[in-house]
């Protein structure tokens, strides 16, 4: 066998214990790593040298490490660059798919993940491609505000799909903000310049869904005395949002079917097929799983709508954004005529604590009614109580019980928890696995291959259930 080439890395990293980790990491996997940590050096190192990789942060200690991110990649050769960011925002996903980048990190990251994505790019580098995760122009930046680790694979999944039209269906509890994800993909995709059109089909009654969707010919039914263009025709070249898809009759899902297979419409009571040119994102808030089972929603229509699926957490999710949501909606309500208010830190650990069944929309309509009413600019955590009441803090974690058995403990956490229809099994599975595997990490030092190997199951369940539940396994863990 030949020499195998070195790979050479440049990583512009000012956080030096996580360039450390990096560095260890890459170079455990034979790459050759030139470390620096502002512009000046990263732009002084590619004149002198060639490298497969460029890893960079954005907060750089002599600026935004994204500025002149694209001219100087291009001096090197397309050099295929990963973004590692702290700030974890919509808006810094975008901009590093602006920036074509290979792929992009919010921190904390997953380390094997990292390694994974060097080893690709440096593959598509010598194989003379790079594959970016998108470009979204200067679209309008959309209010998806929040940088908790639950957003981030919110965040990273809506840049895989602004360069294509793939269908995509978001998932998640009323209120979560569905439809400003799907406005998102669209305001920054690649159909920005066409019409977005929004149809809430639990809204339209069951005999009316098919001739909203498609249109109806003058005389189709009693009441249809002209001609109408469904949203199908208004929504061509453009994004179709079909909001609650799971509570689409069985005729309507059967037409829907056949116009996204075909790419055809017939208006109702029509003869002639009309070509549409749209991209579709559904969303629901049901659990469409068990209604498949149930025969109550077509099995080939879910997954042709779900190529690409994104679930919304719900607001006692990302519990770490309610101080930022809130202080963003204070602002609107200002723009809209409310008073402007401030709020105290004991005003909004209360806001919190609560269980926030309504979600983000909860949320806002909560701080609204604060704004209105409350007597002082700043509103504390009495104000608080005195405009919208107490309420009992939602459990965080699971506390003493009566009985220490598991059946007993389950039995309490479902009484205070009291999940969703069709969330249930979901989320106890999720509940019992958190402790499990801490201890399992716990028992191994960090060391997810031994973990896996304790709880018996596959290595790479395990780093997909750490992802799903957001566990913290350490700036160093990675598998060995």
């Amino acid at each position: 066998m030949g020499k195998r080439t070195q790979r050479h890395v440049l990583l512009v990293e000012d956080d030096r214990a996580i360039a450390t980790v990096i560095t260890a990491a890459l170079e455990d996997e034979g790459f050759a790593i030139t470390h620096c940590a502002s512009i000046a050096e990263r732009d002084r190192w590619l004149g002198q040298q060639s490298f497969d990789v460029m890893l960079t942060d954005v907060m750089l200690e002599d600026g935004d490490g994204l500025e002149g991110l694209a001219a100087a990649r291009a001096r090197a050769g397309d050099l295929p660059v990963i973004v590692l960011s702290a700030q974890n925002t919509l808006d810094t996903a975008v901009r590093a798919s602006e920036s074509e980048a290979f792929e992009y990190f919010p921190k904390p990251f997953d380390l094997d993940e990292l390694v994974h994505a060097v080893k690709q790019a440096a593959s598509a580098r010598s194989a003379g491609g790079v594959d970016e995760i998108g470009n979204a122009g200067e679209g309008e930046r959309m209010p998806l505000v929040g940088r908790s680790p639950a957003m981030q694979g919110v965040y990273r999944m809506i840049t895989r799909v602004l360069r294509n039209d793939l269908t995509v269906l978001i998932t998640g509890e009323s209120g979560t903000g569905k439809e400003l994800v799907a406005e998102a993909i669209h305001q920054l995709g690649n159909r920005r310049t066409g019409p977005f059109v929004a149809v809430n089909t639990a809204a339209i009654p069951a005999d009316l869904v098919e001739s909203e969707l498609f249109g109806h010919e003058k005389g189709a039914f009693t009441g249809a005395v002209a001609q109408a263009i469904g949203k199908f025709e208004q929504a061509n070249g453009g994004t179709l949002f079909l909001d609650e898809i799971g509570d689409m009759p069985a005729e309507a899902q059967t037409r829907l079917l056949r116009a996204l297979q075909s790419g055809r419409i017939r208006r109702v009571g029509g003869r002639q097929e009309i070509a549409v040119n749209v991209r579709i994102i559904a969303a629901t808030n049901r659990a469409l799983a068990p209604m498949i089972a149930a025969g109550t929603f077509r099995e080939d229509l879910f997954y042709r709508l779900n190529v690409v699926p994104i679930e919304l957490p719900a607001l006692r999710e990302r519990r770490e954004d309610i101080e930022a949501l809130a202080q963003h909606f204070l602002i609107l309500a200002a723009e809209d005529g409310l008073p402007r208010r401030h709020l105290s830190v004991d005003a909004i650990r209360k806001l919190e604590a609560r269980s926030w069944r309504g979600n983000v929309r909860e949320l806002r309509n909560v701080v609204y009614r604060l704004a209105l009413m409350a007597r002082e600019d700043v509103i504390d955590a009495a104000s608080v109580a005195d405009i919208i009441g107490d309420e009992a803090p939602a459990p965080l974690a699971a506390g003493p019980v009566p009985d220490c058995g598991v059946a007993a403990a389950l039995t309490h956490w479902l009484a205070e928890e009291n999940p969703a229809p069709g969330t249930i099994y979901r989320r106890v599975l999720a509940v019992f696995e958190r402790p499990l595997i801490e201890h399992a990490l716990a028992r191994t030092g960090g060391n997810q291959l031994r973990a896996a190997e304790l709880l018996g199951i596959n290595r790479n369940t395990l780093r997909k259930r750490i992802s799903e539940l957001d566990l913290d396994t350490g700036p160093g863990a990675r598998l060995k």
